[in-house]
């Protein structure tokens, strides 16, 4: 019998699944890592360490019994970038995603540049933290003199890659979120406009992410007992794994995936141009989707258990659930890490309001619960009515979390059986690459449905007229805050 691998590199993990080719999981693997945050602004990642040691152990674990491997798949967080030497060696620690602010000068420097209108009508978003560009232009000012044009760069599933093949290449989705170097509409390069910001700079070859790249080389097969000239497939950007993984893939299908940020992908009929959310190309060849993500979501109540002492979750859950909706009088904005969307705002942080004495742990993750939601019914307000929503994540385990935000969005979400995420669309996608499966092939089964529940919709209404006044009301001394300690 054969076998696929996917594996994903998340923010807080390494997870990888072996399947067969009907989509059954035989085995599973799991890493655990995290950010480094070595100042306000700045999210990274130790490239060697945190993305090939951990996608190598993961592998060797789940080949160490003897199997028929017909293919591997990788996914990761993103988009991010590092570069590189000619032998891949990182010459500094790779760049995370939108939680990573660091170039809000040279957004403002390339925005005025080639023109805000241009730039949305061309890339399908308008430039921010999200995007690719700005940070290689923060790195060739950083470098100076040593900047290196010619240098490779990758995001995280492009250097495990490059460290499985030898390959330079970059998949459709995540070179649209390369802006403003990716044309939307034609799917390619914006080879002038790379010219105009980052003379020289060199592209890696676009496929897509359904496409084998590869095969296992000699000293990647030692590192993670893969035979040699195993096929790899090209992967992409882990919500859009994870979207695929889920059957998200018809023009009005929505995914809401609940993790350590929110993040929506929603698929498109035709590229558009939306002030605030993200236009890029999907997974399948020629697709395009609609996207959004808040900048922090899960890591808020992570941090939250550890602030109030590391009680198990799953106390601070029933804590949090016996609270009336409401929280009683407690709000919050989750904009720990600045926020991405709705509101583009790096300088942003959290905020509490209407704490009293009486209020407890239950009440903080009850109100972060809710905060979030109310995030997420600005998104989805602008994405418009989408023809049906899916719920994965780790956030969607336990329910309160799901079942807050369907009770202050007004929204139904249906919630997979299977919940393993990127990495398991990941498998999918390499048996796709291999023509082991047709290109149609949909894995996913129905688990449950989150309905909301009639009896909150007076309290989430006040809750979501106060949490949208907060934000602008707060806005000039939190900026001021924030601008204090950089």
């Amino acid at each position: 019998m054969s076998f696929v691998i996917g594996v994903d590199i998340g923010t807080g993990s390494t997870k990888a699944v072996l399947s067969t080719l009907d989509g059954e999981v035989v085995a599973v693997a799991r890493r655990d890592h995290a950010p480094s945050l070595p100042q306000p602004g700045w999210a990274e990642m130790d490239p060697e360490r945190d993305w090939w040691g951990d996608v190598a152990e993961v592998l060797t674990e789940l080949t160490a019994t003897p199997r028929d491997v017909a293919a591997v798949c990788v996914s990761g967080l993103g988009p991010c970038v590092v570069q590189t030497d000619d032998d891949l060696r990182p010459r500094r620690p790779a760049i995370l995603y939108g939680v990573d602010t660091r170039s809000t000068r040279e957004i403002a420097e390339i925005t005025e540049q080639l023109g805000a209108d241009a730039i949305l009508e061309r890339c399908g978003k308008d430039l921010s933290s999200q995007a690719i560009g700005p940070k290689l232009a923060w790195l060739r000012r950083e470098a100076g003199a040593a900047w290196r044009p010619q240098d490779r760069w990758f995001s995280a599933h492009s250097y495990v890659v490059a460290r499985l093949t030898g390959e330079w290449i970059l998949d459709h989705h995540t070179a649209s979120q390369c802006d403003p170097f990716y044309d939307i509409h034609r799917q390619d390069w914006a080879t002038d406009w790379v010219e105009a910001v980052l003379p020289g700079l060199a592209l890696p070859r676009l496929v897509w992410p359904s496409e084998q790249v590869g095969v296992v080389r000699g000293a990647a097969a030692a590192a993670t007992g893969l035979p040699i000239g195993t096929p790899v497939v090209a992967g992409t950007v882990d919500a859009w794994a994870e979207a695929f993984s889920v059957g998200v893939r018809r023009p009005g299908d929505l995914m809401v995936m609940y993790g350590s940020t929110m993040f929506f992908v929603q698929v498109l009929d035709a590229p558009t141009s939306v002030h605030g959310l993200w236009t890029t190309s999907g997974v399948e060849p020629g697709s395009h989707t609609l996207a959004a993500g808040m900048a922090t979501s899960g890591t808020v109540t992570t941090w939250l258990q550890e602030l109030t002492g590391g009680a198990p979750f799953d106390t601070l859950l029933q804590e949090a659930a016996a609270v009336p909706a409401g929280s009683e009088g407690l709000v919050m904005l989750p904009y720990f890490s600045g926020e991405r969307t709705p509101v583009y705002d790096p300088l942003a942080r959290g905020v509490i309001a209407g704490l009293t004495l009486r209020h407890g742990r239950g009440h903080l993750l009850r109100a972060a619960y809710e905060g979030i939601a109310c995030g997420v019914r600005q998104i989805l307000d602008i994405f418009g009515p989408a023809d049906r929503i899916v719920a994965v994540g780790g956030g969607t385990q336990g329910g309160l979390w799901t079942q807050i935000v369907s009770d202050v969005a007004g929204i139904s979400q249906t919630v997979p059986e299977q919940t393993i995420g990127a990495a398991y669309g990941d498998a999918l996608l390499a048996a796709i690459g291999i023509g082991a499966v047709a290109p149609d092939t949909d894995w996913t089964r129905p688990h449950h449905v989150v309905t909301p529940d009639p009896s909150t919709a007076t309290p989430y209404a006040e809750l979501f007229q106060t949490y949208g006044e907060l934000y602008p009301a707060t806005r000039d001394q939190v900026h001021r805050l924030a601008r204090s300690v950089q």
